[in-house]
């Protein structure tokens, strides 16, 4: 039993690992964007029922003899994929929806090794049913599950931070050659030692678990099948739209990926132990309260002036909120699956269903919802979902207090959808997020403006009124960093015509500073944003310079352009609270110094609610030998204007004094001075966990 158990175990805790090793791999690819994970979660899920898939009809269909046989040459030939390296050729070229060739990566990078991966749970528990007729199946599920939150638990606080990319990359291919030998010696000693049955039947037919039952024989109907795939899918779906929740507004790196999936993880490993950890009586009532919780929780935010102002709780409450929301209604939905699992005659069936579940919410939240919807309403009609199937499983009072909670979670679905169009112009979305441009006010009132929101985050906001639209705003005003920059380019350059790079375009503020001779060339990963900054607003059509355009991800299309000699280059994708971690390492600024004039400078845009970079890009320029300095400028609250926090990178002298001269700039103590061990971050190392706040 100790090498069927080594062998699940293994693949389990590889099969989870290599999700954030090989998603944090190509995440610098396609824009460090949160929709990455999801895509990825998408592959794995596909892959998984595919697995599954194999699992099931192998077991049903094929002799014992020719399932070890190719088992075997497959396992072989995954072997051909190692080391799990992402191919540099598949890099987008453009700013095209990317999720098909995230797909294609993932598929020609881990395709086979994660197909092989997702068999053995199913299979080896079947052929381990076959060997031990008696034995308890279903616990290995539970241990499958544990070894999986190991990898997920081991992964940011052990492997991310003390190893590269490429070492995990290494890593893990050893520990799938291990995987390989364990799976082909459980292969071997199922095949040999597996005896004639009780029906006189030979070991080399069609695997049969009828003798091996924990209920009813029966076939289960076409209904109980269907609620199986409901029930997983909703788990699902609730995993994927709370992760996009929670990393949207908080940062897309692997250990806020990996919280709601350990979640999720341990809601199976609780339900299919065996041990009653799920009782409706607690579960079914605890669902109905969280699930008007998180619904309400979308629209309030403590601070502001109350119900329905700005969309979110903050950082503290959201995500102890949503993370144990997360787990009452996985507990539900999971639990109430287990409650229904067939004899293990029906085992690999089962685990099919659950897996065509995971697959379907999957593809529902990754790749429909984004394109036929304009904004993610997946994430409150998931919770009203899970108050009805409360309301449909309950019985008795409990029905009562289900509906009661249905209804509530309707209401306050309704008036969410009605919250997020009062006063919107205009939503979109795509792969990379939402879009909504807001109205502050009637058209009619000087103080009216549109806001340019990515989910909840501001990228910009322009006066309606002609004689106050040419302001620049929010972060962008005459004594942040980046307006000060400008200032001193103009003063230490008169009558030269200033270039000007810009990595995250916004509505283009920065173009109210363009004189005619300027050139603005503006670094765009997002294609709608391109759209909604020309249509809606006219900081680009105003301004007097030349204004140029470069779609796609600002470092890949800076890595494949000829030196632009820019005199300033502004990197500004970091405001927003998912961090592009590509655009900060050594690698990125020794991209940004190729573009520079002799007395360039880069102007980093670090104003963050949850991470304080000031210390990394003080190791970047001490790492680069340029100059760091700080530029914090804090308006009055009744201004237009943002706290903006910048550092400009610069080896040029003029410049610096400049700055220094203005009075406006804050010294930045070494990081070393603080973190004795703390590494320069490049494109294979990185650790979010250091620069929280």
């Amino acid at each position: 039993m100790k090498l069927y158990g080594a062998a699940i175990a293994v693949s389990a805790f590889l099969l989870f690992l290599v999700q954030p090793i090989i998603a944090k791999m190509i995440l610098p690819w396609f824009g460090g964007s949160a929709a990455v994970w999801t895509t990825c979660m998408v592959f794995f899920q596909c892959v998984l029922l595919a697995g599954y898939f194999y699992s099931d009809f192998m077991v049903r269909r094929m002799r014992l003899r020719s399932q070890v046989i190719l088992h075997g040459l497959l396992l072989l030939a995954s072997l051909a994929f190692l080391p799990i390296v992402p191919d540099a050729m598949l890099k987008p070229t453009d700013g095209d929806n990317p999720i098909g060739r995230i797909l294609l990566l993932l598929l020609l990078t881990i395709g086979l090794p994660y197909f092989m991966l997702s068999t053995t749970g199913p299979l080896i528990q079947a052929w381990f049913a076959k060997r031990f007729i008696d034995a308890q199946v279903y616990r290995l599920y539970a241990v499958s599950n544990i070894a999986s939150m190991l990898a997920l638990l081991a992964y940011p606080p052990l492997i991310e931070p003390q190893s590269s990319s490429v070492e995990q990359s290494w890593g893990w291919s050893a520990g799938y050659l291990v995987f390989v030998v364990l799976t082909g010696l459980c292969a071997f000693v199922t095949y040999r030692n597996t005896a004639t049955d009780a029906q006189g039947l030979a070991a080399d037919t069609p695997l049969s678990l009828d003798s091996n039952t924990t209920g009813s024989k029966a076939a289960p109907s076409p209904w109980l099948q269907l609620t199986w795939w409901a029930l997983a899918a909703l788990g699902s779906i609730l995993l994927l739209t709370v992760t996009t929740h929670i990393t949207q507004n908080v940062a897309s790196v692997p250990f806020l990926w990996i919280i709601p999936l350990i979640i999720y993880l341990m809601s199976f490993i609780l339900c299919f132990d065996g041990r009653a950890w799920y009782m409706r009586n607690w579960y079914l009532p605890l669902t109905c309260i969280f699930g008007v919780l998180m619904l309400a929780g979308l629209m309030y935010r403590p601070g502001d002036s109350g119900w329905l102002e700005q969309g979110l709780l903050h950082f503290e409450q959201a995500v102890p909120l949503y993370c144990l929301g997360l787990f009452i209604l996985c507990m539900f939905v999971h639990g109430e699956l287990v409650a229904r699992k067939p004899a293990t005659n029906y085992l690999t069936r089962f685990y099919l269903m659950i897996s065509l579940g995971g697959a379907s919410g999957g593809l529902l939240v990754g790749i429909a919802a984004p394109l036929l919807t304009n904004w993610t309403w997946e994430l409150p009609l998931v919770f009203v979902a899970c108050l009805i199937a409360a309301a449909w499983i309950a019985s008795g009072l409990l029905r009562t207090i289900a509906l009661l909670a249905a209804a509530a979670g309707m209401a306050i679905a309704v008036q969410y959808a009605a919250f997020i169009q009062t006063d919107t112009i205009e939503l979109s979305r795509n792969f990379y997020g939402t879009l909504r441009v807001k109205a502050t006010a009637p058209d009619d009132q000087d103080s009216a403006r549109w806001r340019l929101l990515h989910g909840v985050i501001t990228h910009g906001e322009q006066f309606r009124s002609p004689q106050f639209r040419r302001l620049a705003t929010t972060y962008y005003g005459g004594e942040s960093g980046v307006g000060l920059s400008l200032q001193a380019l103009d003063e230490l350059q008169p009558q030269v015509g200033k270039k000007v790079g810009l990595i995250g375009l916004g509505i283009g503020t920065l173009a109210a500073y363009g004189a005619t001779p300027d050139t603005y060339r503006m670094y765009e990963l997002n294609p709608a944003v391109v759209d909604l900054a020309r249509d809606k607003f006219t900081y680009l059509k105003d301004s007097k310079a030349r204004i140029e355009y470069a779609l796609g991800d600002a470092r890949l299309v800076l890595e494949r352009e000829k030196p632009q000699g820019f005199d300033l280059l502004a990197v500004d994708a970091f405001s927003s609270d998912s961090i592009p971690v590509h655009l900060i390492t050594r690698e990125a600024l020794e991209v940004y110094s190729r573009h520079l004039s002799a007395h360039g400078a880069v102007a980093f845009h670090i104003s963050n609610r949850y991470l304080d970079l000031t210390g990394v890009v003080r190791q970047l320029a001490d790492n680069a030998g340029m100059r760091a300095l700080r530029v914090v400028h804090d308006p009055p609250d009744t201004s237009f204007l943002y706290r903006s926090d910048w550092v400009i990178l610069t080896r040029d002298t003029r410049m610096i004094e400049w700055l220094e001269r203005s009075g406006k700039t804050v010294e930045i103590a070494p990081r070393e001075s603080t973190q004795a061990k703390a590494r320069v971050w490049t494109d294979s190392y990185n650790n979010l966990f250091e620069v929280l706040k």
